[in-house]
């Protein structure tokens, strides 16, 4: 099968590059002068790092690999850290590279690293996860967790290019699978409806790797990303729009010390945003009733404990989208109308999160 490439515009353009097989098209996604380049990866996957760094010593490239803790426990200032040391150890310059190979964690962590490493050197993002490929790889979003939260220290630093190669999401396990479809249902509500037309149309299909609309959604999904980021890269404006459904889901991850899915949490998150539409007056009770149903059927979850809402709420209040002491949530007049709620009453905000509630 071909490969699709989706252009993410800007000022510093790259492509997305989708396909079946394609890692052979990753040496093309480098500048020029790239000589040596850092493979990050996470430690207990190192099968998924073997055949890039043996396609980019078939290139002619110096490949040093740099294991990395497995999902979020990368996302530290100390592995930061110990990233820049090895970089400086192995002579990583300015006119050398960086390879994220892994789920959004790794890509992420991979980025700010680049990002932060003599002020910003290049780097490709090779997503093995469905999360990764339609959500964290794309974008150019780098950064970090604190004890304060979650992404809270990063660096807006666009890759030179990302490579999806879809063959990887068959070893993904089932649940981290299915925790990738909330950003893809995500991008259906904030912009593209034909996603939830065909997860409705196949919600057994939507679960596989090989389901018959699989690809669709995928690249339905990154070009919805690629539209907002290359007009908004560093969520001045439009970009906000994809942070529907986040603000709670941000807070649920702080809550369960990050030992819950990302994507899990982002369908509660957007239940809760569905809710606080209509709630607000922007949307009527059929898109709460759609988000539940399309979310259900795929096998996402749709409620939080009742108790954690004071813990959840003293999080939200640290959340990227607030200006000063006022409180912005992303939400819904309808499918595909995106408007923004400013700094709503604390009783609106409980309200929504009792319709949520177990």
């Amino acid at each position: 099968m071909t490969s699709t490439r989706i252009t993410v515009k800007g000022e510093r353009p790259y492509d997305v590059v989708v396909g079946t097989g394609v890692l052979a098209e990753l040496p093309g996604l480098f500048g020029e002068g790239v000589r040596t380049v850092a493979v990050v990866h996470p430690a207990g996957l190192p099968e998924i790092a073997r055949p890039v760094c043996g396609v980019l010593r078939s290139a002619g490239y110096t490949v040093v690999e740099l294991p990395v803790p497995d999902g979020e426990h990368a996302k530290s200032v100390e592995v930061a850290a110990e990233l820049w040391s090895a970089f400086g150890r192995y002579g990583v310059t300015r006119s050398d590279a960086v390879v994220g190979v892994g789920g959004g964690a790794t890509t992420d962590l991979a980025g700010f690293a680049a990002a932060t490493w003599l002020r910003g050197v290049e780097v490709v993002q090779m997503p093995t996860t469905l999360l990764g490929m339609v959500d964290a790889a794309v974008g150019g979003k780098t950064g970090i967790n604190t004890a304060e939260g979650k992404n809270l220290v990063g660096a807006f630093h666009p890759p030179a290019g990302v490579l999806c190669d879809l063959a990887t999401l068959v070893s993904v396990p089932r649940d981290d699978y299915v925790a990738g479809l909330a950003e893809i249902i995500k991008g259906g509500f904030i912009a593209d409806p034909t996603i939830l037309l065909l997860v409705e149309d196949d919600p057994e299909g939507a679960r596989l790797p090989e389901g018959r609309h699989t690809r669709a959604l995928i690249e339905r999904k990154i070009q919805i990303k690629a539209d907002v980021v290359g007009a908004d890269l560093r969520e001045s404006g439009l970009r906000e729009i994809l942070n529907y459904g986040h603000t709670l889901a941000h807070a649920i991850e702080r809550v369960e010390s990050y030992h819950i899915r990302h994507g899990e949490a982002v369908s509660i998150g957007m239940v809760y945003a569905a809710e606080l539409s209509r709630l607000a007056g922007h949307a009527g009770v059929d898109l709460v009733e759609r988000t539940r149903s399309i979310l259900t059927s795929v096998g996402l979850p749709t409620a939080y404990r009742r108790e954690a809402w004071p813990e959840l709420r003293d999080h939200m209040r640290v959340d990227k989208k607030n200006r000063g002491a006022k409180r912005r949530f992303v939400i819904l007049d309808d499918v595909a109308k995106v408007t923004r709620l400013e700094d709503p009453p604390e009783e609106l905000l409980e309200a929504a999160y009792h319709e949520v509630a177990r």
